[in-house]
């Protein structure tokens, strides 16, 4: 079967691929397709339903079955903030880095002063599979559990990596080789729970 990635970046399809691959999924980008389709609004409280739009938008402007997927940071201390709105947290930035940069400030202010048992938080990555007729065949969700500290560490990965420490590691997300860094993480987790769904895509 052939499934599509609605993003044009081409390491997640890679890692999407890498997964999928092997059981039979012809796994494209957006790129492969020369697909140029508007990103839809993503108004979900949850990143199951911003995933969900996501998916089901793309896949009825491609008249194809399409994965997306919607994830982001949850940190317990404030409530499960950022979570849906981690992208733009802080709501400046014109270029990735800087985006990067002013939310990892905010998340850093906003925890000034929280001990450090109090500071548990994850990854999470939501996915969907969704028909060009809108029906939604498949979701799945993965988790990547950790806690934050006072100051970035490492260079792998981008937006809040180098915040997230990974206890077991004894070393920040963004400082993890990323070929671990990609079995552990949160959408790699979503994207081999759906190996089991396989059969109901199909």
């Amino acid at each position: 079967m052939d499934l599509v990635v609605a993003t044009g970046n081409p390491h997640k399809v890679e890692e999407i691929r890498a997964i999928l691959g092997p059981h039979g999924v012809r796994v494209l980008g957006l790129d492969d397709l020369g697909a140029s389709v508007p990103e839809p609004d993503e108004p979900g409280a949850t990143f199951e339903e911003n995933a969900a739009i996501k998916a089901r938008a793309y896949a009825a402007a491609l008249g194809r079955t399409v994965l997306a997927d919607d994830s982001g940071l949850e940190v317990d201390a404030l409530g499960g903030r950022p979570g849906v709105h981690s992208a733009r947290y802080a709501g400046v930035g014109s270029t990735r880095e800087e985006r990067d940069a002013a939310n990892n400030a905010k998340l850093l202010r906003e925890l000034d002063g929280v001990s450090p048992d109090r500071r548990t938080a994850r990854f999470v990555c939501a996915i969907c599979v969704a028909a060009a007729d809108g029906r939604v065949l498949a979701t799945s969700r993965g988790t990547f559990d950790g806690v934050i500290i006072d100051a970035a560490r490492g260079s792998h990965g981008f937006g809040y990596d180098p915040l997230l420490l990974v206890p077991d590691a004894g070393c920040t997300s963004a400082e993890l080789d990323p070929a671990e860094k990609n079995r552990r993480s949160h959408r790699g987790m979503a994207v081999r729970a759906l190996v089991h769904l396989l059969p109901s895509i199909a």
